[in-house]
């Protein structure tokens, strides 16, 4: 079965596009998935400025047209060598879904495919077809680790030149996660910011990204799950009078919502209530919290939780890339999440 493990990406890379010839990256971390995307499109050997090797597709692209994906596929660049395929975007899976049906019973193409995809189902057709194909490897992109967020800071900063103490490690830990460019563009400001410095100390952290500990963001995220709007509003004027960046109560309810996510989904496979799944996959959460959380468990259904959490990854990643934009999009997808977090409790 052409299935890996999140961990294993790193070990399958350097020989991936000699073994297999379709990829689907998918997962709830949208930033690890287009990361490990373009690895592979590098991987490959081809320019992406040059349209006789590489062609790029919407999955509005096809349809109406499920032929055109194998078209493009099957096709020979007009110079020879390996041709490019790269699928993004969300939507209608059917016509995706019947070329890839075609592709993988058919014989192995030359060209190279790089689907990007969302957050999957073990049960979704696309895993379906690519996991037991012999062309084909699903590549699932979870959000980071503590593991690999060190990993992650280690990379940057050694490119950099630069050392980071412990205190300032931990710091820098506390508002990462989430999303794989968010966290890589947060560590970068931070190395462009301590250049020509020999060591990263805890207050560079705080003086560029900001004291994660000025004030608790966990007021504002129960907010949110209790769908308190007028709560939230004001547990949110409280973070920005104290100068405490509203990114991080995005970020910390972003990994709440992950965690009701694994914890709704284990719920449903076992078929065991919210307070058993609390006594296991809740042991860490803290005491005065597990009343909230249970009560998000059997309010929140598995779906409205994944779509809640794509928002969310979706408001993380767009904070990143407008900065200037960055309160006004938290503020107004944690309200938009609140308020799915009233309906929900009232059903």
């Amino acid at each position: 079965m052409a299935e890996i493990k999140a961990h294993e990406f790193d070990r399958l890379l350097p020989k991936a596009t000699e073994l297999y010839r379709i990829f689907l990256i998918y997962g709830p971390d949208r930033g690890l998935v287009s990361e490990r995307a373009a690895e592979l499109a590098a991987r490959a050997g081809v320019k992406l400025d040059d349209p006789f090797s590489f062609t790029r597709l919407d999955l509005s692209d096809l349809q109406g047209d499920p032929g055109r994906l194998v078209d493009e596929v099957n096709a020979i660049g007009l110079f020879g060598g390996t041709k490019l395929v790269w699928v993004r975007g969300s939507g209608n899976e059917k016509p995706l879904a019947e070329g890839l049906q075609v592709l993988v019973s058919g014989r192995e193409p030359d060209s190279i495919l790089i689907i990007e995809a969302g957050d999957l189902k073990k049960t979704n057709i696309l895993r379906k077809i690519c996991e037991p194909a012999k062309l084909a490897v699903a590549v699932p992109c979870y959000a980071d680790d503590a593991k690999s967020l060190n990993l992650l800071i280690d990379r940057e900063l050694e490119a950099e030149g630069l050392r980071i103490s412990s205190d300032a490690r931990q710091a820098l830990l506390e508002v990462l996660g989430g999303d794989r460019v968010a966290s890589r563009n947060e560590v970068r400001k931070l190395a462009l910011y301590c250049r020509g410095e020999t060591a990263i100390e805890e207050h560079h952290v705080q003086e560029i990204i900001g004291d994660a500990s000025a004030i608790s963001t966990d007021d504002a995220v129960d907010c949110v799950l209790r769908g308190d709007l007028p709560g939230l509003h004001r547990a949110i004027q409280k973070i920005v009078t104290s100068k405490t960046p509203v990114f991080l109560v995005l970020q910390s309810c972003l990994r709440q919502f992950q965690l009701l996510d694994v914890m709704r989904a284990e719920m449903d496979e076992k078929r065991t209530p919210a307070a058993q799944i609390m006594q296991t996959a809740g042991r860490h959460i803290h005491f005065k919290r597990k009343p909230l959380f249970e009560k998000a468990l059997r309010n929140w259904s598995a779906e409205t939780i994944s779509r809640e959490t794509n928002r969310l990854h979706v408001a993380v990643l767009q904070s990143r890339q407008k900065q200037v934009l960055e309160d006004t999009i938290a503020f107004q997808t944690l309200m938009a999440t609140a308020l799915q977090s009233a309906r929900a409790a009232r059903q």
